[in-house]
């Protein structure tokens, strides 16, 4: 187990690419484990549905025609299955950025490893990806080079580690392992070989958190993340501090992009349902972006669930 361990953590960090795709990121990483890697699936053995809302950048306009801040959600599912050895996970996003806007859906599966106090899964996942591209102003009408009012949709997998146990958590994935390209029509609404194409980027993720009980009230967690797109790297990291199991704050810093807070409150009497805010102060080049960014999440849990896919049990008496 360990030699798949090693080998699975080395492709996580060098695998390689030449082109780029930006995806969504969220303030709520530390909630967000799905997103983040395939391997979570289960990892925690609750059942875990999320949903967030992220508009970035709030009030921001482009200074042509339609365009303005990006606005992205997410809802995904976190499912622990005994019987298939692990767990399964879903998630469906959608991104708009400008005049571009990309839905994706992916299906994951997790094999869970016992490991010491915790749990080591290891995941991939299966995704599909439309992205459409509304309508630009090229500088030559009819231009080939510049897609417009067209949509592709493409597979793609990705593959993730994720370590969990009552302390601590540390994982990741990568995605568009396949870099799928997306083929675009022009103005023209026709084709044309070696324009309008667009190569999915490789996205790696790791990110890590630490539980640490200071108080039989207070609990502090430390989080961060590491994003890595093969061209460009951001690293967050911050903190939460949690009263009673009900409550909770905290804050964050993005390198060379944003400050955030967050506060949030677990409404019911099992703390299966979370709600929580989170806001980005921008304050690295904040005149070519807009100042705040602001953000959702909603999300539902059900401890120790049941075995949901039952094993078929043979007996004599009603053997035909």
């Amino acid at each position: 187990m360990r030699k798949y361990f090693y080998v699975l953590t080395v492709f996580l960090i060098v695998q390689v690419s030449a082109f780029a795709q930006q995806q969504p990121q969220f303030s709520h990483y530390s909630f967000n484990g799905m997103y983040l890697s395939p391997a979570y699936a289960g990892i925690t053995d609750k059942t875990e549905v999320n949903m967030l809302y992220r508009y970035q950048w709030v009030g921001y306009q482009g200074s042509f025609d339609s365009g303005g801040a990006p606005k992205t959600g997410l809802i995904s599912i976190s499912l622990p299955v005994r019987f298939l050895g692990g767990g399964i996970g879903i998630y469906a996003t959608n991104d708009r950025l400008g005049v571009t806007e990309s839905t994706s859906a992916s299906l994951a599966y997790s094999a869970h490893f016992k490991i010491g106090t915790g749990k080591l899964g290891v995941g991939v996942q299966g995704n599909l990806t439309n992205i459409k591209k509304g309508e630009y102003r090229p500088n030559e009408p009819g231009d080939p080079s510049v897609p417009e009012n067209s949509s592709d949709s493409k597979y793609d997998i990705g593959a993730g580690l994720w370590y969990q146990s009552s302390k601590l958590y540390i994982g990741g994935g990568i995605n568009n392992l396949l870099q799928s390209k997306y083929r675009f029509e022009d103005s023209a609404q026709t084709r044309t070989s070696g324009f309008g194409l667009f190569t999915a980027r490789n996205h790696a993720f790791l990110t890590a958190g630490y539980y640490l009980a200071v108080s039989p009230t207070v609990t502090i967690v430390p989080t961060a993340i590491v994003k890595y797109d093969l061209n460009k790297l951001s690293v967050e990291a911050g903190g939460r501090a949690v009263l009673n199991e009900k409550y909770y704050a905290g804050v964050g810093y993005r390198h060379q992009e944003a400050v955030t807070a967050m506060a949030g409150m677990y409404l019911t009497r099992n703390n299966a349902l979370q709600l929580g805010y989170a806001f980005d102060l921008t304050t690295f080049n904040p005149e070519a972006k807009a100042l705040t960014s602001h953000e959702l999440i909603l999300s539902y849990s059900i401890s120790r669930p049941a075995n949901i896919i039952k094993p078929i049990i043979r007996t004599p008496r009603y053997s035909f």
